[in-house]
């Protein structure tokens, strides 16, 4: 019996050190139900990949949605030589709607891109008795999604639009009001569910 305890002895250290084996980082053919990779990573783009609109003209950056948040990307918009600087404003504010309205590219897509901002809207400079750098749009501000608004009062407000002090001054096509909105970093992370701060503005 003494003989047969000690036989059992390597069979055992064999068993345990299979047991131990299977403890480490080994491939398994156990199925897992945490879906398919990713093919890349969301909203990062190479820096090759950018918009077929970008291809000239004067350089800009506009916000798209990404995974519920704002996530800036290249583009460009066209000016007319000779411009004057109150027109080349409204250029630069109607080149960036353009951009916003666009449909993302298909690298953009494949990041997780998108946008709220409809085609055919437009933007002009102030009326009478609105502030020099004010921009009245073709639908009132109002009217927008949360998520098109943000996208574009922190496209506008960073931009040769506004003044680049991350607000910008807009209204609708009516006799309301301008107001100053605001790109916050609340905004930029949760633009649908935190509005665009804003605040009543006069004239100068």
């Amino acid at each position: 019996m003494t003989v047969c305890r000690w036989a059992a002895v390597p069979v055992l250290a064999v068993l345990l050190a299979v047991l131990l084996a299977g403890c480490g980082i080994r491939a398994t053919e156990v199925p897992t139900d945490f879906g398919p990779a990713p093919s890349r990573v969301q909203c990062s783009l190479a820096g090759h990949d950018v918009s077929p609109q970008a291809s000239g003209g004067l350089p800009v950056q506009v916000f798209l949605l990404c995974r519920s948040s704002l996530v800036a990307v290249d583009r460009t918009v066209r000016m007319p030589d000779g411009a004057v600087d109150s027109e080349r404003r409204v250029l630069v504010a109607q080149g960036l709607l353009d951009e916003l309205a666009e449909t993302p590219s298909a690298g953009e897509k494949e990041a997780g891109y998108t946008t709220d901002v409809r085609g055919g809207m437009t933007v002009g400079g102030p009326r009478p008795g609105d502030p020099e750098d004010a921009l009245r749009l073709s639908i009132p501000p109002a009217g927008l999604t949360s998520y098109a608004l943000a996208q574009i009062v922190c496209t506008l407000s960073d931009s040769a639009a506004a003044e680049g002090d991350g607000s910008v001054i807009l209204g609708g096509p009516d006799t309301q009001p301008v107001r100053r909105y605001e790109c916050t970093d609340e905004v930029r992370s949760r633009p649908g569910t935190q509005a665009p701060p804003s605040t009543g503005v006069t004239d100068g």
